[in-house]
C-alpha cells in the first residue's frame, strides 16, 4: 500500500487558507492509500489564544469537510488533531477516516506539553489508547510529546497494533530527539510508524518538520527536510508480522513487568 504524510506550515490567523492548502495537498495524492495530516495544523499548536475561537465538535465543518474529501478521493484519512470542543472542555483530537468518509477512531491526545507551551492549560487530556483495526492494519494513533512515553506505545501493541500514526507539531531545537523518538518506537515494537509534522514559523516558533515513515526495523524508508512536503512511499503491511517472526524480540517480555500484555 501508499502512504503520504503531509507535511504542511500554518497560514496566521487564517485557517480558512490552511484548510484550503491542506485541501490542494491531500488532492494532489489521488494514488495514496493513507494520508495523515500534521497536529492541530489549522490553527497552529502555537497559536493558544486561537484555541477556544477555533474549537469544533465532532460533527464541525473541518471533520464533515474532511469527511467529504475522504469519500471523494477513497481514501483512509487521518486528519491530524484539532482543537476539539466537547461541552466545557477542550481536546487535542485526531479522527480516522475511512474510504467511504466514515469515522473509524477518535483520539484524544493523553500527554499534553506544558513546557513553553499553554497546552496543559487550556486542554483537557484524553485518557484512553486507540487502536483500530482496519484493511490497511491494525492502526495506533499517538500525537506528538505522546512520543516520548514508551508505556503508550507498548499498550497499542498489547491491543494489536502493527502500525503507529503520529501526528505532531515538534518544535526545531529537538529536532535530533524527534528523528530517534519515531526510530525507537518503530524499533523496539517491531511496527511500521508513519509520522506528519509541521513546519515553517507558528507564533515565533520554528517546528522540525522531517516527517517520516519508519519500517519495524527502524529504517526511515522516506522523510522530508524542514519544508513544506508530501513524504510518500509503498509499504508492505506484512513486514511487521516478518520481522517479528526473523527477530522475536516481544516475545522476551515477561508478564509481570508489563500488566496489559496479553497472558499465554
Amino acid at each position: 500500500m501508499k502512504v503520504a504524510a503531509l507535511q504542511l506550515s500554518v497560514k496566521e490567523n487564517d485557517p480558512n487558507a490552511t484548510v484550503e492548502k491542506a485541501e490542494k495537498a491531500i488532492r494532489s495524492c489521488r494514488d495514496a492509500d493513507l494520508v495523515m495530516l500534521p497536529e492541530i495544523w489549522q490553527t497552529g499548536f502555537m497559536s493558544f489564544d486561537r484555541y477556544e475561537i477555533d474549537a469544533q465538535p465532532l460533527d464541525g465543518p473541518l471533520v464533515t469537510r474532511l469527511k467529504a474529501l475522504a469519500k471523494e478521493m477513497k481514501v483512509m484519512l487521518h486528519t491530524g488533531s484539532f482543537v476539539e470542543k466537547d461541552g466545557n472542555k477542550l481536546y487535542n483530537t485526531s479522527v480516522l477516516l475511512s474510504s467511504d468518509g466514515q469515522i473509524l477512531a477518535v483520539y484524544r491526545k493523553i500527554h499534553l506539553f506544558g513546557f513553553q507551551s499553554k497546552e496543559t492549560q487550556i486542554l483537557t487530556p484524553g485518557d484512553s489508547p486507540v487502536v483500530v483495526k482496519t484493511p490497511l492494519g491494525n492502526l495506533g494513533m499517538a500525537t506528538c510529546f505522546d512520543l516520548r512515553f514508551p508505556e503508550l506505545f507498548r499498550n497499542m501493541v498489547d491491543q494489536g497494533a502493527d502500525m503507529f500514526l503520529v501526528c505532531s507539531a515538534w518544535p526545531y531545537p529537538r529536532l535530533p530527539a524527534w528523528i530517534m523518538l519515531n526510530r525507537v518506537r518503530a524499533l523496539e515494537n517491531q511496527c511500521h510508524l508513519i509520522c506528519a509534522n509541521s513546519c515553517g514559523m507558528n507564533n515565533g516558533i520554528q517546528f522540525a518538520g522531517h516527517s517520516m515513515v519508519v519500517d519495524p526495523w527502524g529504517t526511515i524508508l522516506a522523510g522530508a527536510g524542514d519544508g513544506e512536503a508530501i513524504v510518500e512511499t509503498g509499504i508492505d503491511s506484512s513486514d511487521t508480522q516478518a520481522a517479528r517472526n526473523t527477530f522475536p524480540g516481544l516475545a522476551g517480555r515477561k508478564s509481570f513487568l508489563n500488566p496489559g500484555m496479553p497472558r499465554t
